[in-house]
């Protein structure tokens, strides 16, 4: 973090999953934030993510959450769908960042704003860690809620990961609106007729 730069970090939440949408967060940080145990969502429980959030969105500068469709990932593919939804998160931010730190390699450049990406940056910067733990518990929320309407997938479980379960589920019922048909969806795709 430069002293005096306001600066945004960025990261995503399911671009490994089969069904739903990926989502992203953005977050800036005040220069003095402190916040014991926050690291890279992955490595906490859900509790603790769980936990971590609303201590983010109180003490934040501010954040935004964004996603994009499955029907958006088909249609870009993953890693593209990603950078869209940090550009609709960034673009629902209340204090424009002179600075993007964005988790990962990629990123296309969101109006004139620098940016760096940071290989594992939710492990290195408090701002990506941040948008890390937000992304993916607004994406579980939004997957359990999924759930009820189609409870034979586990996705309160899952969430949407090609977990044995999750693949199984496909195999007996189907694929839903919600998953991405550009995925293989079976370890062994079927020719279906989309």
């Amino acid at each position: 973090m430069v002293p005096g730069r306001i600066e945004a970090g960025c990261d995503e939440a399911g671009r490994g999953c089969l069904a739903g949408p990926v989502f992203a967060a953005v977050v800036i940080l005040s220069e003095g934030f402190q916040c014991e145990g926050l690291t890279d969502s992955k490595q906490l429980t859900e509790r603790q993510r769980r936990a971590l959030r609303p201590f983010i969105e109180a003490e934040a500068v501010c954040y935004a959450v964004a996603s994009c469709s499955p029907e958006e990932i088909d249609t870009m593919n993953i890693l593209w769908a990603s950078v869209e939804a940090m550009h609709r998160a960034l673009g629902r931010l209340t204090v424009m960042p002179e600075h993007v730190l964005v988790d990962g390699n990629r990123f296309r450049p969101f109006r004139d704003i620098p940016y760096s990406c940071v290989v594992k940056g939710d492990s290195q910067f408090l701002s990506i860690a941040a948008a890390s733990v937000l992304a993916k518990t607004y994406r579980d929320e939004y997957m359990e809620k999924l759930h009820a309407q189609f409870p034979a997938y586990g996705w309160e479980r899952n969430k949407g990961y090609p977990t044995r379960e999750h693949r199984d589920a496909i195999a007996r019922h189907g694929v839903t609106i919600h998953h991405r048909k550009s995925f293989q969806l079976m370890e062994k795709q079927l020719e279906i007729d989309w």
